[in-house]
């Protein structure tokens, strides 16, 4: 990197004079092709520092000679404010776009990718507290996730473990609604037993004050640990989690948060309709495999609130963990990164967790993040604060700025309805001008995405999850604009399950925008075809609204709600096992297990299995010394290719049988590994445009498919729910005013959203 440096401050001065150069149209194209081709010969030594930081600055260089051209040459005339208004705003939002760009260049110029240090002599290793916040999760969860905690690799006698349960505070157990206090004490007494069968520490405070970081903060007075662990109530680490962790706090004393990457059992409810989970990186990827590695190159990795080690001596420098905002974990590290005290970021997926299951709780939570980071952003102001390197703010405003992307993206959604409908020229420029600028500009930023990103992020990806999101996330931006303080911590919900195939209640506005894009479409394709005279800007504005109809149409898969009947999600493990059945002993390969059972592969003569008096059996596995062993029974059996798959149940849930289940499912972590792996394949642009373009095509039909079956239930339920009469001496149904039912819930973003 040090060849990097020296090469930057060239690159950077000759970057600057190319950017103000005023040429021709001609040498305009030239000049940004030659550059392309610099970086296409960077893009080629992905590994090399030197070169990277030289593709960068070229990538720079075409992005801001277009924004210069944008502010200097296509802005409409002030005195037409019906052109200039519009236009105006979409200025705004391809700047902040280009803003966006050239932070996200900074912050993942030189990403780090640690090694493991060594942890040093069990008698020198520091006490660790494991805190476990729980709010409405089930017993069944939390004790996986106990368990798990439980059986890591760590001196038992320096490792204590806290269940912190919000669900059964006091003031719940006596709240005056029946429901409520009865619902409470018996979550207290269960949980409360749960712990004490399990030998961890069970609590409930008084009352649900300043959510996640008050529970925390409990926490806190009631432990004495050197290091905090948090894990989310869904988040089961692997055995090896502290080995892994612990031994960075021994190199330095003003380390206050080690962090790693949060890895997912089951897809978000985007890759689960549109099934692309088992072959696509995982949308959160991107931010967990480059993002923070490349802010940990200037200290400034984040708490991200779950799978985190903490000093417990730097949080009490601020009074635990801050709470001020609704993303107490961001919040709490920029805190402590303004007293000067430092982060580091582990890329090993060590623990386990899970995703929303609906498309509304997955806006729910996403909400919550735009909200909590927006709040930080106007009430901490972190480009101007105290303590933080130049590198920091920059990085840290660019983790807050980022939410602000439903303004642009809607902006480039709409833009072209202006002209393709109502011919207002909010952008001024003919084709060549185009070409020269934009289109370079364009070629330029898939490029960089492909090579920065494109083992992690496939092409179309980042839009189609931008404009899911901020269909909704408008209205959460405005409330927290209008009252930074009002937005309150909500809960999202985890385990839910569908027992049809079904449109999200919030799928109205993306039908709307759907048929509004595909109408732009087909009146724009008449004016073409028309208006010769207005075709040439015509036809690049009816481009970019084809793209936009392609998001769209992509969008409706993504709230056409698949059926999800299952609960528990399952992890290959692939271990070699013993099964007791009666007095046989079967040699049997565990190739998947999960918190609700396992599946089964016979390796010799597969024996007689009854589900009408379903057969019962005895597992063991053997991992080094040590065995472990839990009672199943038969549920089900299915084939793969040749090979028959047995899958069986626990037939007991107790503290035994947990910690066998933790044992099997977590004790190896290359497993997460290894999955997160097999689907990190980088996909070109052609190739991932034509599969997306499949994807819209395919996805809206189904999605209409499902609307037409919602309209054909809700008509015949009118008719059976009409009165009958009699007419002419024969009984008649009447029917009743039809009404399309209503799904979308008002959404005000305080309403939903807090």
């Amino acid at each position: 990197m040090t060849c990097g440096k020296y090469l930057a401050f060239p690159a950077g001065a000759l970057g600057l004079f190319l950017i103000l150069l005023p040429m021709s149209l001609q040498a305009q194209l030239m000049l940004s092709f030659a550059v392309l081709g610099i970086m296409f010969i960077g893009m080629t030594r992905p590994d090399n520092s030197t070169f990277r930081v030289v593709t960068l600055v070229f990538a720079g260089i075409i992005a801001l000679r277009y924004g210069f051209w944008r502010t200097t040459e296509t802005l409409p005339d002030m005195t037409e404010p019906l052109n200039f208004i519009p236009g105006f705003l979409l200025y705004l939002a391809e700047m902040y776009c280009l803003a966006m760009l050239a932070i996200s260049f900074f912050m993942v110029i030189d990403p780090i990718k640690r090694k493991t240090p060594d942890m040093g002599a069990a008698a020198d290793l520091p006490t660790v507290d494991v805190f476990i916040p729980s709010y409405n999760e089930d017993a069944e969860l939390l004790a996986v996730t106990l368990a798990a905690a439980k059986s890591m690799a760590y001196p038992k006698d320096k490792l204590n473990i806290f269940l912190l349960d919000d669900g059964g505070t006091e003031a719940k157990r006596n709240h005056k609604n029946p429901h409520v206090s009865v619902a409470a004490i018996r979550r207290h007494e269960q949980l409360k037993a749960l712990c004490a069968a399990m030998g961890v520490h069970y609590h409930a405070r008084k009352q649900n004050d300043h959510a996640k970081a008050g529970n925390l903060n409990e926490g806190l007075k009631i432990s004495c640990g050197e290091l905090v662990v948090v894990f989310d109530a869904d988040h089961a680490p692997v055995r090896g989690f502290l080995r892994e962790t612990v031994g960075f706090f021994k190199d330095d004393e003003k380390l206050f948060l080690v962090q790693t990457p949060h890895y997912f059992l089951n897809p978000d409810p985007l890759e689960k309709n549109l099934q692309t989970f088992a072959r696509m990186p995982s949308e959160n990827e991107m931010f967990y495999s480059i993002l923070q590695r490349g802010l940990d190159k200037w200290n400034a990795s984040f708490f991200c609130g779950s799978a985190a080690v903490l000093r417990r001596k730097a949080l009490m420098t601020t009074d635990g963990f801050s709470g001020q905002s609704i993303t107490e974990d961001c919040e709490t590290a920029l805190s402590l990164h303004c007293q000067g005290w430092h982060s580091v970021y582990v890329d090993k997926p060590l623990i386990a967790g899970l995703q929303p299951e609906t498309f509304v709780s997955f806006i729910g939570q996403r909400a919550r993040w735009c909200q909590g980071m927006l709040q930080i952003l106007i009430l901490k102001r972190p480009f101007l604060a105290k303590g933080l390197s130049i590198p920091q703010r920059i990085c840290y405003a660019g983790i807050n700025m980022f939410w602000l992307f439903p303004l642009s993206r809607l902006a480039f959604m709409f833009s072209p309805l202006l002209y393709i409908f109502f011919s207002l020229e909010i952008y001024k420029a003919n084709i060549l001008e185009f070409a020269s600028y934009a289109v370079t500009y364009l070629i330029s930023s898939f490029a960089m995405q492909s090579y920065l990103y494109g083992r992690v992020r496939w092409p179309w990806i980042s839009e189609l999850y931008e404009y899911v999101q901020a269909v909704f996330l408008f209205g959460s931006i405005l409330s927290v604009v209008r009252n930074p303080r009002k937005p309150t911590f909500n809960v999202t919900a985890k385990g839910q399950t569908l027992d049809k195939s079904k449109l999200s209640p919030l799928a109205k506005p993306y039908f709307a925008i759907f048929f509004l894009l595909l109408a732009a479409a087909l009146y724009s394709g008449y004016r073409v075809l028309t208006e010769p005279v207005a075709s040439e800007l015509l036809l690049i504005v009816a481009m970019w609204n084809l793209i936009n109809l392609g998001l769209a149409g992509a969008a409706l898969g993504a709230i056409a709600e698949r059926r999800e009947l299952r609960r528990n999600q399952r992890l290959p493990v692939k271990r070699h096992a013993l099964m007791h059945i009666g007095e046989i002993i079967h040699h049997v390969i565990v190739q998947d297990a999960s918190s609700g059972g396992v599946s089964i592969e016979f390796v010799d003569k597969e024996p007689k299995l009854d589900l009408i008096n379903p057969t019962t059996a005895k597992v063991e596995v053997r991992r080094g010394g040590q065995t472990i062993s839990f009672n199943v029974v038969y549920r089900s059996r299915r084939m793969l290719g040749q090979t028959a798959i047995c899958g069986f149940a626990y037939s007991e849930r107790t503290p035994e049988t947990v910690m066998a289940i933790a044992e099997l499912m977590y004790s190896d972590q290359t497993v997460l590994q290894d999955r997160l792996e097999r689907r990190q394949v980088r996909k070109n642009f052609f190739w991932g445009t034509s599969r997306f373009a499949l994807w819209s095509l395919t996805e809206s039909l189904r999605a209409i498919r499902y609307s037409a079956g919602l309209i054909r239930e809700s008509v015949v339920q009118s008719f059976e729910d009409a009165p009958m009469v009699l007419n002419d001496n024969k009984i008649v149904q009447v029917p009743l005013t039809v009404k399309t039912v209503d799904h979308a819930p008002v959404l005000k973003g305080e309403q939903l959203y807090g």
